[in-house]
């Protein structure tokens, strides 16, 4: 027997998030970690050894000094590609040590 008022899990989950905003905006938060690689490839992830957020900054330790000069001009599009990916504002700024 089915009852008449029920809801896909899609739905209900979608409902779920949107009410609770902290959670969505944790799992923006990993999504930024996790598609590090996958949004700048392998050559510059082969060079990040930490990588991590606290208070909408990423923090990225590099082991390549050179790497760092050139990540530093392109900080601005950086920032708008992972925003994007997460799908809102997480990060404001990139710290690169």
């Amino acid at each position: 027997m089915r009852k008449k008022n029920t809801e896909s899990i899609g739905d209900v989950l979608k409902q779920f998030f949107e009410e609770n905003q902290f959670i969505k905006r944790k799992i923006a938060e990993n999504r930024i970690i996790s598609g590090w690689a996958k949004l700048f490839g392998p050559a510059i992830a082969s060079y990040t050894s930490n990588l991590y957020l606290n208070n909408n900054i990423l923090y990225v330790h590099l082991t390549s000094s050179v790497l760092r000069s050139e990540l530093i001009m392109s900080k601005e599009r950086m920032i708008t590609a992972l925003n994007k990916y997460a799908g809102m504002d997480i990060v404001n700024n990139i710290i690169f040590r």
